[in-house]
């Protein structure tokens, strides 16, 4: 599927009808760098970490997305990032991901409730599966400080799959082969919005270059169920 997207949507509706959108030139060059030299400084993980945003500079860089002129028309004004997560891939550090749904989000402790499960603890943090009707309200924010080509594992995404609810792994594998995919190839400095449930994959890099991914997610400050978030700025 090509990987050009008309512009002519506005992002709410592109996001509404196919699930994701590309934001082109959110932070410039000199940012990139600069947030590239904070993640190195503050985790040592091999590929990638998930608790940055305890860091002041990720907490900074929230805040700075969310008043983006583009960004801020698809987070309401209760939005907060509750998560950031790092992934760095390269012929070094390399992976694939299958097809998949995110479905687990960061709370700060564990509720008993019937619509709860998949409760898993990483990196010391308490995830759960949420239902379908909090996933929905949620917005990951994918920020690129690396220009990521078809070669450097980019994601590869089943647009408008984000309505389809929960979907089980054979089901999901169904979908994606049965529709066209579209590669997320995204420009240094660009921002990859989309939506958890979106159907998502993504293949090993075959190139040389680094991929580095600052992988935000933003929600409504209160959750439902007696649930809290771990973190939230």
């Amino acid at each position: 599927m090509s990987n050009v997207r008309p512009q002519s949507m506005p992002l709410s509706l592109e996001i509404g009808e196919d699930g994701f959108a590309l934001v082109p030139q959110v932070l410039t060059d000199n940012e990139c760098a600069r947030f590239a030299a904070d993640v190195s400084r503050s985790s040592s993980a091999s590929g990638g970490t998930r608790g940055l945003l305890r860091n002041a500079w990720c907490r900074s860089l929230a805040s700075q997305l969310r008043e983006h002129v583009s960004l801020g028309s698809l987070l309401q004004p209760n939005y907060v990032a509750v998560q950031c997560t790092y992934f760095e891939k390269s012929s070094v550090r390399n992976w694939l991901v299958p097809v998949h749904q995110d479905l687990s989000i960061p709370v700060a402790e564990r509720v008993e409730h019937s619509s709860l499960g998949g409760w898993s603890e990483k990196e010391g943090a308490l995830f759960v599966q949420a239902p379908v009707d909090i996933l929905e309200q949620l917005l990951a924010v994918r920020v690129h400080l690396d220009g990521c080509g078809e070669h450097d594992g980019p994601l590869r995404v089943v647009p408008g799959s984000h309505a389809f609810g929960r979907v089980g792994a054979e089901a999901a594998v169904v979908a994606r082969l049965s529709s066209p995919e579209f590669v997320c190839a995204a420009p240094r400095g660009s921002v990859l919005a989309m939506r958890p449930l979106l159907l998502h994959s993504s293949s090993k890099a075959t190139g040389a270059s680094l991929r580095r991914v600052l992988h935000f997610l933003f929600g409504p400050r209160d959750l439902p169920l007696g649930l809290r978030w771990q973190d939230a700025v």
